[in-house]
């Protein structure tokens, strides 16, 4: 195996090595992603659901949320750990890491599950379940058997990760894709034929993700650079304490946005019920439906582009590792260029067809209100998303060079003070259109921040390693 497993990770191209590691990453966040809106499309278009279903598919959607901030913060760290571990040539750590992740991932996903079961009808009103009786009935029923699937659907994304710092991002890809591909062929089996309503779409959510979680066992027998072994696994509390760190701007990526979702989703409920229109019982739950269907877009985009920066982290920690700064300061440089592509290529999208988009859920179901409403969302709350990507990339790709503290910073002021305090405010002023403009102003305010952090960081890779690598 070599002196270092994985050194070419330091001699090939670097666009090379992006392709290898980002797309099968973007890949398996994207379907990742879809799970939960793939339940949507089906639940918008039965016509027995409809947009109560998709507004308590909004309300139950944050609990996923959370689950997966806690996989990625023990997977992405770990992940960190493993690579920069590797490219000093420090096995023992690498292999203690993995097993004390897999660890502590099965524990805190078997207390989460109870939480969730023993905290059910609070967790939905704080999210906004209760905006109406057919929505609470809903939400209750696709809460209990989401909540069920929360340790496998943890273990398989926290293994995620680990599979690709140990040099097989295709596996990880094939692992959630299969999951995926499981998902829709069950949705519309169960909803339209068997007429199982939200527990159908739920079951079928379930079942991927226990046979991606399947997968990760299955590897993880099989693993090519580290050697996973009996004494592997227990709770190393300071190798624990060196790679959770590594994953908390992961962690808060996800879990300051369920802030920023209950923020937002509160507000909703609460100004929408002032407007003339969602003021009226029979239109209430239209603002929550569609705010989760615009959020689900903009998931979409959020997950090509932080799998984009969390493709390259075995890459920059190895180099980082090996004293590479040159590597990693070029890195940098085509990263943040991708992330600016992928921005405007979804801004394009949501802003030429809003209409098209929001007909893949229901709406030709639904009133006009719905439509109208759907189309205002779109192209107001998504108006910046070419700031998004980059801000993310950019937080993410910092935690990829070790500086925990610097990305976990961001992270705070983008989905915390900015995510939740703009939601908060802006409304009293501007009513539900308020809560609308919040998103785009937050992007706009973290990117001139984040600006002096990107100029800064390429000074210190410039500085740590001046030579400049051919293309």
């Amino acid at each position: 195996m070599g002196e270092k497993a994985n050194s070419f990770l330091e001699t090939e191209k670097i666009g090379v090595l992006m392709r290898k590691y980002a797309v099968p990453c973007v890949i398996s966040l994207l379907v990742a992603a879809l799970y939960n809106i793939v339940d949507q499309i089906f639940i918008a278009n039965a016509d027995y659901l409809g947009s109560y279903g998709n507004a308590a598919n909004t309300a139950v959607f944050p609990i996923t949320v959370v689950a997966l901030a806690i996989a990625t913060l023990i997977g992405d760290g770990c992940c960190t750990f493993v690579s920069i571990s590797l490219g000093a040539g420090r096995k023992d750590d690498a292999h203690k890491s993995i097993g004390s992740a897999i660890l502590l991932c099965v524990i805190v996903s078997l207390g989460l599950t109870a939480i969730y079961l023993a905290l059910r009808e609070p967790i939905l009103t704080l999210f906004g379940g209760r905006v109406n009786e057919e929505t609470f009935r809903h939400a209750k029923e696709y809460f209990f058997y989401i909540a069920l699937g929360i340790p496998f659907y943890m273990f398989g994304q926290a293994m995620n990760p680990i599979i690709r710092s140990d040099g097989s991002p295709k596996f990880a890809m094939v692992s959630t894709v299969a999951g995926a591909v499981v998902n829709v062929i069950l949705d519309p089996i169960f909803i339209y034929c068997f007429k199982w309503g939200m527990m159908g779409a739920a079951v079928a959510t379930v079942a991927g993700q226990v046979l991606t979680a399947a997968l990760a066992v299955w590897y993880l027998r099989r693993m090519k650079a580290v050697s996973i072994e009996c004494s592997s696994f227990r709770l190393y509390g300071p190798i624990a304490a060196q790679y959770l760190p590594l994953g908390i701007c992961s962690f808060l990526s996800q879990f300051s946005l369920v802030i920023s979702m209950a923020a937002v989703q509160n507000m909703c409920t609460k100004y929408g019920a002032l407007d003339p229109v969602f003021g009226q019982a029979e239109f209430s739950h239209i603002p929550l439906a569609v705010l989760g269907i615009v959020m689900k877009f903009f998931q979409i985009v959020i997950s090509i582009s932080v799998g984009l920066a969390a493709g390259c982290i075995p890459v920059v920690g190895y180099n980082i590792g090996a004293g590479r700064g040159d590597r990693a300061r070029q890195l940098f440089t085509r990263l943040l260029a991708a992330e600016a592509i992928v921005g405007a290529t979804a801004l394009v999208i949501v802003e030429f067809f809003p209409r098209q988009l929001i007909g893949i859920f229901g709406a030709a179901n639904e009133s006009a209100y719905y439509t109208d409403f759907a189309i205002r969302c779109f192209r107001v709350y998504l108006c910046m998303m070419p700031l998004a990507t980059v801000n993310k990339g950019s937080f993410i790709y910092l935690q990829a060079l070790g500086k925990a503290a610097a990305s976990t910073g961001l992270s705070l002021v983008r989905e915390i003070v900015f995510g939740v305090g703009l939601p908060i405010l802006l409304p009293q002023a501007f009513g539900l259109s308020g809560v609308l403009y919040s998103f785009p102003v937050a992007d706009i305010l973290t990117f001139v921040i984040c600006v002096a952090v990107i100029v800064y960081t390429y000074r210190k890779l410039e500085a740590r390693n001046p030579a400049k690598l051919p293309k």
